[in-house]
């Protein structure tokens, strides 16, 4: 146990280091070159085929055998896609280029279960790398969409920055952060004990306060970047943002339960797998998008 929390602690600083410099990164190409978002990109690039290939590995236990590296190639399509969005002329043949992308992964998934001429399993092949795909690289869609998000009325509507990334990053993990320590100290009433015995109500509300307060804090120290977050809105994007990001870490405890392991990977040690880290700001991002795009 004292093992796994050092190596917590000590990868964790290390990744959050790496996180802040390369966000940093992002920051100063946009200042530098007005183009936004190629250091979250590149981030994304590196982790999704990684990422993807540990989800091919928990939906093999359902018998649905992703082909891994064209869900990893796919993802890193969709991160290319909403990178491009920011760019007045592609945005013009985005929707038709987001279709062609996914239905192109699934052809290629027919041809690759052709050429091994095999005809057993080529739904479940097919489906399965469009699912991988989507499960990781839609989603972390939306998160590069927040940052290179550009409102036609720069006065009054959002527009994407780096400080709107760092805060949804913020609210979800300091959620994970109150919750621990809400239910070690008040816990007593559990969540949903079959799927994850550690969780508690009390855990899940000293979260949301906790969220609440970093959403607020956030607007308060980068009022310039997120100046159509209000406080009201800053305390409302933190409870519904973390509360999303908690449903998503359940959700992978889920698909680990069913497929009987304890981690999605072993790739970080103390965490488990990138898949542990990642999920629930993915599964976040799309909320957060919808509460940037509606304030």
């Amino acid at each position: 146990m004292q093992q796994s929390l050092r190596q917590r602690l000590s990868y964790g600083t290390l990744m959050l280091a790496a996180l802040l410099a390369l966000l940093y990164f992002d920051y100063w190409v946009e200042r530098t070159s007005h183009l936004a978002g190629v250091g979250l990109l590149l981030l994304m690039l590196v982790m999704l085929p990684l990422a993807t290939t540990e989800v091919g590995h928990l939906f093999v236990a359902e018998q649905v055998r992703p082909y891994r590296f064209l869900a990893g190639m796919g993802s890193g399509l969709l991160a290319i896609h909403a990178f491009m969005t920011q760019f007045p002329w592609f945005q013009h043949i985005a929707a038709s280029t987001l279709a062609f992308i996914i239905v192109f992964t699934m052809i290629l998934a027919a041809v690759r279960r052709a050429l091994g001429g095999k005809s057993e399993e080529a739904i479940a092949h097919m489906a399965g790398t469009v699912l991988a795909m989507l499960y990781l690289g839609g989603l972390a869609w939306f998160l590069i969409a927040i940052r290179v998000k550009h409102s036609a009325d720069r006065l009054h509507g959002f527009q994407g920055s780096t400080q709107a990334v760092v805060m949804i990053l913020l609210v979800v993990k300091f959620t994970d952060i109150g919750a621990y320590f809400g239910g070690r100290t008040f816990g007593r009433h559990k969540l949903i004990p079959w799927l994850s015995p550690g969780k508690t109500w009390e855990g899940l509300f000293f979260g949301l306060l906790t969220a609440s307060l970093v959403g607020l804090a956030c607007s308060l120290i980068w009022p310039v970047a997120l100046s159509t977050v209000t406080w009201p809105k800053a305390l409302l994007f933190g409870i519904i943002v973390g509360a999303v990001g908690q449903a998503g870490d359940l959700l992978e405890s889920l698909m680990k339960r069913d497929a009987q392991v304890k981690d999605s990977g072993s790739l970080i040690p103390g965490f488990g797998g990138l898949l542990d880290v990642i999920d629930s700001p993915l599964l976040a991002a799309p909320a957060a998008y919808l509460l940037f795009s509606l304030f």
